[in-house]
């Protein structure tokens, strides 16, 4: 049987019919394994631009993180003796040498009413008992408004109710488990001399102090430091507003004098413009394995000779190589180009870094260094309109070349607007070179889906008409050769000793 219900053997013609059919379609398959083909190749393609597009945004990753002041400016710290002081370095510090002699730590002012022996008994012998206290410019009336509610436990959360800015409670046992002892400790929440609890007092019947030598545990005291010969006085252990960009944290007191430096992260810097220089050579190691060729093996891949490769690394070459003549001219140091700081490039595009030379340079003028990769200058294009080419020029004499090559691969992602739509009156967007050939590629991708479908319906109609031309002619063969043989019987009987 084949198709549409019709069955037929091939017995009357002779023939295998069902063979003739199959060889039949399949060469009229041949159009369409061609499409397939050329819709397989479409899709490697589009994978493949998908692939140099990461590995695009990934250079362009790399380039920002080294277009900035910042990214320069970066410092490490280390201190002559661990456990003084912890130091760290923001962007707007400055390399140098400090000296810190740490007189006293911070002390936070922390008062214990005597001990009760149960906290959950009632203390308050009457409502309107309270507890007073000053702190940080504020008075503070505790008032026990229920007697039945007057428990060192209920007292100490009706402290923190009314005074918790300023306070924390908390109530601790100082005894044993068989003679308990329990206080309700009363801290404040700053450290210092200005931030102490003054005139603590209680008329509560059960809640009672000793005396302030007694219950004033810890007496609130400043942090003192001697930085650079300066003293300074801090209510907490936090100096951080002493020198710019440097945060700096007391932790101990001991005897002497300790020296902290600062120092621009070379190693970090260098890490960065290494990940730079992989991110770029990834880009063009594609690049060059696609445009390859050899007589063996042929084209290094589907995008050779591509006008997308061609595009993408005349593009980001340009934007680190073409540097103005005038400025390399005017350089008196040696920190114009890329090469002169220590980063070349060979024979096939890809960059590598001279460390000796990097190092010496980044010794000898770090902001010059930055200045290489960061438009210091800012960024001006004149007013340029968006979406247009001039949108991202820069029209100063500084442009930064990281800040540059970050520039140059958004224009490869941008719309731009393209002429007027006569029917619509509105310009024609214009995609950058990857949407460009995403979408060309996609639209040939959709039209070979076309095209296949097309000619499946043709193949099947085509099939359809050879199965019931061979059943039409199986179905002839058939009545020719019982007609053949009827003639051939009459014959025999009419001839002479017929029967």
């Amino acid at each position: 049987m084949i198709g549409n219900g019709i069955s037929f053997t091939g017995l009357a013609s002779g023939l295998d019919t069902q063979a003739i059919i199959q060889q039949l379609v399949a060469l009229e398959r041949i159009p369409i394994q061609q499409i397939e083909f050329q819709k397989t190749v479409a899709k490697e393609k589009l994978d493949l631009v998908a692939a140099l597009s990461d590995l695009v945004k990934g250079l362009q990753e790399k380039a920002a993180a080294l277009a900035t002041t910042n990214a320069f400016f970066e410092f490490t710290t280390s201190v002559s003796q661990a456990g003084v002081v912890d130091v760290s370095a923001s962007s707007g510090a400055a390399a140098g040498s400090h000296t810190i002699d740490v007189l006293s730590t911070a002390v936070t002012d922390r008062w214990v009413f005597d001990g009760v022996a149960d906290p959950d008994v009632d203390l308050a012998t009457a409502g309107g008992q309270t507890i007073s206290f000053d702190v940080n410019g504020t008075s503070y009336v505790v008032t026990i408004a229920d007697q039945a509610a007057s428990s060192l436990n209920e007292i100490a959360g009706e402290i923190s109710d009314v005074a918790g800015a300023d306070v924390t409670t908390s109530v601790v046992n100082v005894g044993t488990e068989l003679n308990p002892s329990y206080q309700l400790v009363l801290t404040s929440k700053n450290s210092g001399e200005e931030f102490r609890i003054s005139n603590l007092s209680s008329n509560v019947s059960g809640l009672t102090l000793t005396s302030p030598a007694e219950n004033n545990i810890t007496i609130g005291l400043n942090a003192v430091a001697v930085i650079d010969g300066l003293r300074i006085e801090r209510s907490d252990n936090d100096f951080s507003d002493v020198i710019a960009g440097v945060s700096i944290d007391l932790l101990a007191a001991p005897e002497g004098e300790v020296t902290f430096t600062i120092d621009p992260d070379k190693e970090g810097i260098k890490a960065k413009i290494g990940e730079f220089v992989d991110a770029y050579n990834e880009v063009i190691d594609f690049i060059n394995d696609q445009n390859t060729y050899s007589e063996e093996s042929g084209a290094g891949g589907q995008l050779f000779g591509d006008s997308l490769l061609s595009s993408v690394k005349r593009q980001i070459q340009g934007a680190l190589f073409n540097v103005d003549p005038a400025v390399v001219t005017a350089d008196t140091e040696g920190y114009s180009t890329l090469a002169l700081v220590g980063i070349t490039r060979d024979n096939a595009g890809r960059l590598s870094v001279n460390d000796v030379v990097l190092d010496q340079k980044f010794n000898d003028n770090l902001e010059l260094l930055a200045d290489l990769f960061v438009d210091t200058d800012g960024f001006d294009n004149g007013g340029a309109a968006a979406n247009t080419p001039g949108f991202y020029a820069d029209l100063t004499l500084d442009s930064g070349l990281a800040d540059k090559l970050n520039r140059v691969i958004d224009q490869m992602y941008d719309t731009f607007d393209g002429p007027i739509n006569p029917s619509t009156g509105n310009p024609i967007g214009i995609k950058g070179i990857f949407g460009t050939k995403q979408d060309t590629l996609s639209e040939s991708i959709d039209r070979y889906n076309d095209q296949i479908e097309a000619k499946e319906r043709r193949l099947e109609r085509f099939e359809e008409n050879l199965i019931k031309r061979f059943a039409a002619l199986e179905q002839l063969m058939g009545l020719l050769n019982a007609q053949g043989a009827a003639v051939s019987a009459a014959l025999v009987s009419l001839s002479p000793g017929g029967n």
